[in-house]
């Protein structure tokens, strides 16, 4: 009773009441409509919203998330590798999540490199249940919207041990120890690799190609695949096979692919086939303690604010996680592309975030992405209407678990 009762006081901080009417909006000077809220699990609250702009309705749905009761917690949904995809509400049922939204940008194209498959992997970090997935990819390299100035490719929303939520930025450090001396990691588990760069591709990658981290560069994601190229497979602690060229399929269980690129290339080449090398990576972020669970994106709020330079012009159907209440509440919202419904822009979604409560805010994947999920024992409904007609298959989502 009492997180149920926390969840609602919450909500009707965040919704005036929580009855139709509420205050005034300031995302584009228009008024915000909710809906009351209802519990969906114990400490978990559903409800949506309506918002008039100038050029049409905006419908939205959001989840209300309270951290601060024992039985809720909060972790990465993805399908088993980081280069595959899955719907939310096959991630959410599959692991019987009570909430989730869609999460990260991801490799969704590559019509710029013909014959190059498209990983379907994730721009940023991922953490799952304390396992670090995967690194950013280098900035030039994204999908998504132009980011505000300051914003990386290394930002994430996360929580750590401590059960708060909070806004970080995840760096990789790790190297490939020889005989000759430390080579640099540049990559973990990335669809894309810095130029002069070495990544390591672990079992979590999955079967996708590994082709794809050699294209484009640091500032150009279109620009074409270099074929100064070479391929490591080292396995407990040795080397095990060489290839001039990035591969695909599986990484064995107790083995490490490392793929370099120019002068990268260059130093894998030097390896031989039974030589020793071991291989160190983590993610270092700048938060107390390490984070549990952590997904990319890019800051859209601060101190309460939004960010300087978000963009004020595209409009889209929109994801976004929030925090409040001290790292204490966590705030899931996706906008409706239902026909007939308009989107917003970051700027809009950055004040309508700001005045929901969230005193930190990211910017998630939207358009024919933004997916937002409830789940209970026969399975997950989708709330939103996908703008594309049908859920998009993502990398990755954000899952909410309470036990009942």
């Amino acid at each position: 009773m009492r997180a149920v009762l926390t969840v609602l006081v919450a909500w009707g901080v965040l919704a005036g009441g929580g009855m139709a009417g509420g205050a005034p909006a300031t995302a584009a000077d228009s008024t915000l409509h909710r809906s009351p809220a209802r519990s969906v699990a114990p400490g978990v609250a559903y409800g949506e919203f309506r918002m008039t702009v100038p050029r049409g309705i905006v419908h939205g749905h959001l989840l209300t998330v309270d951290l601060a009761d024992p039985r809720v917690s909060v972790d990465l949904l993805y399908p088993g590798a980081v280069g595959a995809r899955s719907p939310v509400s096959q991630l959410a049922a599959d692991r019987g999540a009570v909430g989730a939204v869609n999460g990260d940008f991801f490799n969704i194209t590559e019509t710029q490199h013909p014959g190059v498959e498209a990983t379907g992997a994730s721009v940023g970090p991922a953490v799952a249940s304390g396992r670090q997935l995967k690194g950013a990819v280098p900035d030039g390299q994204r999908f998504g919207p132009v980011m505000p100035p300051g914003a990386t490719t290394e930002d994430v929303i996360g929580i750590g041990y401590d059960r708060r939520a909070r806004l970080d930025r995840l760096t990789l450090r790790g190297a490939a120890l020889t005989a000759e001396g430390a080579l640099p990691l540049r990559g973990l588990n990335q669809y894309a690799l810095p130029v002069d760069g070495i990544g390591a591709y672990t079992p979590q990658w999955g079967p996708a190609s590994r082709v794809r981290a050699t294209c484009g560069t640091d500032a150009d994601r279109a620009a074409p695949c270099t074929t100064d190229t070479a391929e490591a497979t080292v396995r407990h602690g040795r080397v095990t096979a060489l290839d001039d060229v990035p591969g695909a399929g599986g990484v064995g269980a107790g083995s490490v692919v490392l793929v370099g690129r120019e002068e990268g290339a260059r130093q894998l080449r030097k390896l031989h086939i039974g030589e020793p090398v071991q291989i160190t990576h983590r993610l270092v972020g700048r938060g107390p303690g390490p984070l549990r669970f952590a997904v990319g994106g890019f800051p859209i709020v601060r101190d309460d604010a939004p960010v300087a330079g978000l963009d004020t012009v595209a409009v889209a159907v929109r994801t976004s996680a929030g925090i409040g209440g001290g790292g204490r509440l966590l705030y899931l919202l996706a906008l409706d592309g239902a026909p007939g419904q308009t989107g917003l822009t970051v700027q809009e979604l950055a004040e309508l975030m700001a005045q929901l409560g969230a005193r930190e805010a990211m910017d998630l994947d939207g358009g024919g992405s933004s997916t937002l999920v409830t789940g209970d024992r026969y399975g997950a409904t989708v709330r939103n209407h996908p703008s594309g007609g049908a859920e998009r298959p993502v990398p990755n989502a954000v899952g909410v678990f309470s036990s009942r």
